[in-house]
């Protein structure tokens, strides 16, 4: 198991780099979409919709995400930013806002429609981050992500060695205080080295510590979706790794909002793709 783990981590990792630097804006784009895809066809099933359903959530989220994709670079570009500002506003709402009472309240929506539009608004939007990002520097979008991963390892054997107190016991047992302990002092570890090599202000570090707390929140809502929906992993695509919504369920909240925050008082000239 440990095995096949390292060996799916090792071909992901390196597909991820090799398309993270060397691919153009339209390239990119129609890879994170596929990506995309793949994670709305998760979240359906997570939820529960029929097959016909399903077909309509992903048929929906292709043609939103050609739309913005060419739209943009045509006279109705300016609809196409007021549409992406629209992705990332309702995903900074739900996740400051919503995302705190649902994993306090632990209820469960079962209003399948309501659901399902929420994963389509939500998975968008990270596509829609994933390319705001990539457009600004390939390695702002990687130092975000790196973020959310060093947080989640450190999380990982902090808690495993130290772990006593539980987190979340009735949403993810294993997830402990001591573990995101371990994943803020990662994250400020990090941000010192940013802030030295860099020579930017160190102010970067609180930042960093809402990556970490926003990631969690992410990773604890995809396990209360799993948990209710009486699964272990969203599905079994990557081999010792579960699906997609697994690997990106941290990344989900942070990367609409830190192109949210970053893109705020400009969103009049919002360009998603080179």
């Amino acid at each position: 198991m440990l095995k096949t783990r390292i060996i799916t981590a090792f071909v992901l990792i390196l597909g991820f780099l090799a398309a993270l630097f060397n691919t153009t804006g339209m390239t990119w784009s129609f890879i994170t979409l596929a990506t995309t895809l793949i994670g709305v066809w998760e979240w359906a099933k997570l939820i529960k919709l029929k097959q016909k359903q399903m077909l309509l959530s992903m048929v929906s989220a292709l043609l939103i995400g050609l739309l913005i994709m060419f739209a943009s670079k045509t006279p109705a570009g300016h609809y196409i930013d007021e549409l992406v500002f629209i992705l990332l506003s309702i995903s900074a709402l739900f996740w400051v806002v919503f995302t705190p009472i649902w994993l306090i309240s632990r209820k469960k929506i079962n209003h399948k429609f309501a659901m399902a539009l929420l994963g389509l608004f939500l998975l968008l939007a990270t596509w829609v981050a994933l390319n705001g990002l990539h457009n600004i520097s390939p390695w702002l979008l990687l130092a975000v992500m790196a973020t959310v991963w060093i947080a989640d390892s450190a999380a990982y054997f902090a808690g495993k060695k130290f772990g006593k107190h539980k987190l979340a016991p009735e949403i993810s047992p294993g997830k402990t205080w001591e573990g995101v302990a371990g994943a803020m002092l990662a994250a400020t570890l990090y941000g010192l080295i940013l802030c030295h090599y860099l020579h930017i202000s160190r102010w970067l570090i609180v930042g960093l510590w809402l990556i970490v707390i926003l990631s969690v929140m992410g990773d604890l809502f995809e396990s209360l979706l799993k948990r209710q929906a009486g699964v272990k992993d969203s599905s079994h695509l990557l081999p010792g790794h579960g699906g997609v919504l697994d690997r990106i369920d941290g990344l989900i909240p942070v990367l609409p909002l830190v192109l949210f925050y970053i893109y705020f008082p400009l969103f009049a000239t919002l360009q998603l793709h080179a």
